[in-house]
């Protein structure tokens, strides 16, 4: 048991310079190279690895003390109760897009029947994939500019369950069929500036899901002036966006002709999802 504490004294000491819970990433890297639940390591009954488990443990420390997300690492992310397969393809699913979902399900928990979903820039498929396991009457579609990230949301269907849920394969809302119509377009686009200072840190992230023009407001601007021509009357378009980009989008919103404009903040206090209804 001491020399396993050593050992984990040592990474959190690595782990401290590109994590906020240094020990607690530690604890869980262990638990995957010795195949055993974080409470095993916390409890002080993990055997001391092994030299190959401490072959995989020292791997997966030098990727995350150089940088690496740790999602990327396992593999996986939870997000608003359901389990993602994340890979470099995809950006990571965060905590703030929660609150792009939970409006969407607000709006459709108030439709006495069945809609229809669009969720624009996928990625991982997260929002897509959480509105259909809470909503499952509504009729979702989900689609990538990228179809190496197309692959992973697919996937991420199939192993929740989602088989209902459509994929396309388009940038931005250029469906083959321009006739169709939604009652709800959801979408959390690239919305960060060129030269955001911000951007180093996410370096493995794919910057086509990160960088949308100089002001960060490229895809928002395409978007909202697309929109109209997507939405059944009455239709709602919903997107999360920077949290200084809220009063812009609002603006934008406006202009095209959104009536009840809104914006919802996320954990942090921060602006982060607008939305509006077509007349």
């Amino acid at each position: 048991m001491a020399a396993t504490q050593a050992l984990l004294a040592a990474a959190s000491e690595r782990l401290a310079a590109v994590s906020d819970s240094p020990r607690a990433e530690a604890e869980r890297l262990l638990a995957l190279a010795l195949g055993v639940p974080r409470t095993h390591i916390v409890a002080g009954l993990a055997p001391a690895p092994e030299p190959g488990q401490a072959a995989v443990f020292e791997r997966t420390l030098a990727r995350r003390a150089a940088g690496e997300p740790y999602a990327y690492i396992v593999g996986e992310q939870p997000f608003h109760g359901i389990e993602l397969r994340v890979t470099p393809e995809v950006l990571i699913p965060r905590p703030d897009t929660e609150h792009l979902v939970d409006w969407a399900l607000e709006l459709l928990r108030a439709r006495a029947e069945g809609a229809t979903v669009w969720d624009v820039a996928t990625g991982s498929g997260c929002v897509a994939l959480a509105i259909a396991s809470a909503a499952p009457a509504a009729a979702m579609l989900a689609s990538d500019i990228s179809a190496t990230a197309l692959a992973v949301a697919r996937d991420n269907a199939a192993r929740l369950g989602c088989r209902a849920v459509e994929f396309a394969h388009c940038d931005a809302l250029q469906l083959p069929d321009p006739r169709r119509r939604f009652d709800l377009i959801v979408s959390n686009p690239p919305y960060i500036a060129a030269d955001d200072p911000h951007l180093p840190a996410l370096a493995h992230e794919p910057r086509l899901a990160l960088v949308s023009g100089v002001d960060g407001l490229d895809c928002l601007r395409r978007l909202i002036v697309q929109a109209p021509a997507r939405l059944e009357s009455g239709g709602w378009l919903l997107l999360e966006h920077g949290y200084d980009q809220g009063a812009a989008v609002r603006a934008l919103l406006a202009q095209a002709g959104f009536a009840e404009v809104g914006t919802r903040r996320d954990y942090g206090g921060n602006e982060r999802v607008s939305g509006g209804r077509r007349p």
